[in-house]
């Protein structure tokens, strides 16, 4: 499952069908917007989906990067956007994939819960390389905030990607590479 495959170039916002084709180990090349949103932001847009309230932001297709980008450096666009922990967004997930959220980036395993909820509304979830800040901010041609400014880098910015680096982490018919990886590691030893 894991041998060396062609890097697949994605069109961001996400389909339906884009996502039914990507599979867990796919290497991809994100193109368009994504948003980032951390705890904090998540926090807000479940509320504002508890009260019947309009989000910020329109999620239906959209991926979001659990990312706090630090501020740019002169003459930059961004400055490090490298990936956040994704477990720390678990509990607060399965309401924006209900409303259409169709992709997440993030590093580190999920929740059976939130793996659950990608199958049942069609998600996909990538891993961006932690410890790359730099170089995934390379990829970032526009960055803008679109929502809770007082939040500082964590508010949720709209993020114009050219070529962002991810690999499908779980796909939406359950699979899921830190499982699967491992077990194919395991078996090569053998």
């Amino acid at each position: 499952m894991l041998e060396n495959k062609e890097i697949k170039k994605i069109n961001l916002p996400l389909t339906a069908e884009v996502v039914s084709g990507l599979r867990a180990g796919d290497r991809v090349r994100l193109n368009g917007k994504i948003y980032t949103a951390r705890d904090a932001a998540h926090r807000r847009l479940v509320d504002l989906l508890e009260k019947g309230d309009p989000l910020p932001v329109d999620l239906q297709g959209q991926t979001l990067y659990y990312a706090g980008p630090s501020p740019a450096k002169p003459g930059y666009v961004i400055g490090s956007a490298g990936p956040t922990s994704s477990y720390r967004m678990d509990s607060l997930t399965v309401p924006l994939l209900e409303i259409g959220l169709k992709g997440m980036i993030g590093k580190g395993v999920r929740s059976n819960e939130v793996v659950q909820a990608m199958q049942r509304y069609g998600a996909v979830y990538f891993c961006a390389v932690g410890g790359a800040a730099a170089l995934i901010s390379r990829s970032i041609i526009k960055a803008e905030v679109v929502a809770y400014e007082d939040l500082g880098p964590e508010a949720i910015y709209c993020l114009t990607v050219n070529d962002f680096p991810a690999i499908v982490a779980i796909d939406a018919q359950g699979n899921d590479l830190y499982q699967i990886g491992p077990e194919d590691w395991r078996k090569g030893r053998e």
